[in-house]
């Protein structure tokens, strides 16, 4: 994929409505994908740089039980939103921060097949999302760039910078490995990598919440300057045997971590270029895929097409106080916690949540000041679609919970002549569209979910309704932030979940088009860009578990 992107910023647009709409599920016909997958030759989910200086990180199952950093992450998850004072960075913290967020979780098997868990989820486990480290004036590290090894729990030297004095500095780099996904999902992928750079960067805030650090997205820092920081644009050192695009990564997003508790400093991209420009780089990426049966080249258009480019400090997106939990609620620790996290594969049909469950995970969704909402630069931009199948308390049927008054004076002319409108009592902002027949709800929720049990065994399933047109008009870069906002409510939809016993599963295949027309809306003013589903787990007995690493 070039770095380059389109100089025209119309075309740029015109390329990602265009992508937008020729990839959505139909009910005649799916997006374009691969019409046979071969398992046994599936994408490496791990990559290497050869020649590259390793460090191992400190893991969390080493940690002292006396120590300061193995008592903050026994606090109770609830605690995120407290004030934490910070915890040094140090090889122990920066460990800490990445097992937390990108390491892995566990080891499956079944029968001859083997698959690593990961904190950060990913559609169809297949994870394109590569992290580099910007670290400078901390103890035992060479000022430099490093790639994260989750495998070996690892940093790899990938750039030696000069050092330039002042106090510690991190920030993570986030890229992509879009033929991870297009190698199971074709022209539909550079969705799927979106909403799995916000799982990754909601990942990485909890994380560093746990830590007492704050962190937040550089959007200022455009997409040239991050593949000249990461070095991915040296296509020299990313070899491949048959096609570039198996073996590339694209830069995604910079979150700069505040490590006195306060905001980060925001980095300026001029600065970022210098370090590049004078950076002595080491190692060679190892391979993808070596022999791809399949070619997608409009993910690589609409790659382009959306870049961001360098330019100011945006002002910070106005958010409401953090919301406080109910007494007792998130009592968890919170490190077993994140590290518990899974994606159900099944659902008990007969369990249902309780209202005050449903009620307090709802809270939690709606964007305020604190984790992991402050994370993203953007203006939130999704409402939520409820398909609710068995909460106790509540009549089946579809309900709207906007997350902003602007969201619900959009949709009201909108949804009015439809549905009802109704408040729920004891449920701030949630509305109740249509009250179904439970036998007619499970079909109507089975069929626009690409006809996945899922979302009609699940307590309730969501669609993330997003101001399409009003967050393009800001640029095609909008684009990626829409999706990653929806991951990033994917995120916080898994862990609140696994706060109140239950689980969540993401689903990326829905039927676009047939959504929006269930609403009656037409145009793409508002398009739902993710599905998720929350119920109680059915674990499959077969599979069976290892430990993440060793030790």
């Amino acid at each position: 994929m070039s770095t380059q992107t389109l100089p025209d910023p119309a075309a740029a647009l015109a390329v990602v409505r265009d992508y937008h709409q020729r990839t959505k599920h139909r009910f005649a016909a799916y997006a374009h994908g691969p019409g046979t997958l071969d398992w046994d030759a599936q994408p490496a989910p791990f990559r290497h740089f050869d020649g590259a200086a390793q460090i191992a990180l400190p893991r969390l199952a080493a940690l002292a039980p006396g120590s300061v950093l193995y008592a903050a992450l026994q606090r109770p998850f609830a605690a995120l939103d407290d004030p934490l004072p910070p915890l040094p960075v140090d090889l122990a913290s920066i460990g800490a921060l990445l097992q937390l967020s990108l390491g892995l979780t566990a080891w499956k098997s079944y029968g001859p097949d083997r698959w690593a868990l990961r904190a950060n989820p990913s559609s169809g486990n297949l994870h394109p999302i590569e992290a580099y480290l910007l670290l400078g004036g901390i103890d035992g590290l060479v000022d430099g760039l490093y790639h994260y090894r989750p495998e070996s729990h690892a940093l790899e030297l990938r750039a030696s910078h000069a050092t330039t004095g002042g106090g510690p500095r991190l920030a993570v780099l986030l890229t992509s490995v879009m033929w991870r996904e297009a190698w199971k999902y074709g022209e539909r992928a550079f969705r799927y990598c979106q909403l799995d750079t916000g799982h990754a960067a909601g990942a990485l805030r909890y994380a560093a919440a746990a830590l007492g650090w704050t962190l937040a997205e550089q959007p200022q820092v455009g997409s040239g300057s991050l593949a000249q920081l990461a070095g991915i644009d040296r296509l020299a050192e990313f070899p491949a045997r048959k096609r570039a695009e198996t073996e590339v990564e694209e830069a995604e997003i910079l979150l700069a971590v505040g490590l006195t508790g306060a905001p980060p400093t925001p980095l300026a991209a001029a600065e970022l270029q210098a370090l590049a420009a004078s950076a002595q780089w080491h190692g060679v990426a190892s391979s993808i895929d070596r022999h791809p049966l399949y070619h997608w080249p409009l993910i690589a258009e609409v790659a382009a097409a959306s870049r961001g480019e360098d330019g100011a400090v945006p002002p910070a997106a106005v958010l409401a106080p953090p919301r406080p939990r109910a007494p007792g609620e998130a009592a968890q620790p919170l490190q077993p916690l994140i590290l518990g996290r899974r994606s159900a594969q099944r659902f008990d049909h007969q369990h249902r949540m309780t209202l005050a469950q449903f009620t307090a995970l709802l809270a939690r969704l709606q964007p305020a000041a604190g984790v992991p909402w402050d994370v993203c630069a953007a203006t939130p931009r999704a409402a939520l679609l409820l398909f609710v199948n068995r909460v106790e308390g509540l009549v089946p049927g579809l309900y709207l919970l906007p997350r902003s008054e602007a969201q619900l004076s959009a949709l009201r002319p909108q949804l009015a002549e439809r549905f009802r409108l109704w408040p729920i009592p004891g449920i701030e902002s949630l509305l109740q569209l249509a009250a179904l027949e439970p036998l007619a709800l499970a079909r109507i929720a089975r069929a626009l979910h690409c006809h996945q049990e899922l979302a009609s065994t699940a307590c309730f399933a969501v669609g993330m309704l997003c101001e399409f047109d009003a967050a393009l008009a800001a640029g095609p870069a909008a684009y990626r932030a829409l999706h990653r906002e929806a991951g990033l409510i994917g995120q916080a939809l898994y862990l609140e979940a696994e706060v109140h016993g239950l689980r969540g599963t993401g689903i990326g295949c829905f039927f676009d088009d047939p959504v929006h027309e269930l609403l009656g809306l037409a145009g793409t003013a508002w398009q739902s860009l993710y599905h998720f589903t929350v119920g109680r787990a059915l674990d499959d007995a077969r599979i069976e578990t290892a430990p993440a690493y060793p030790d």
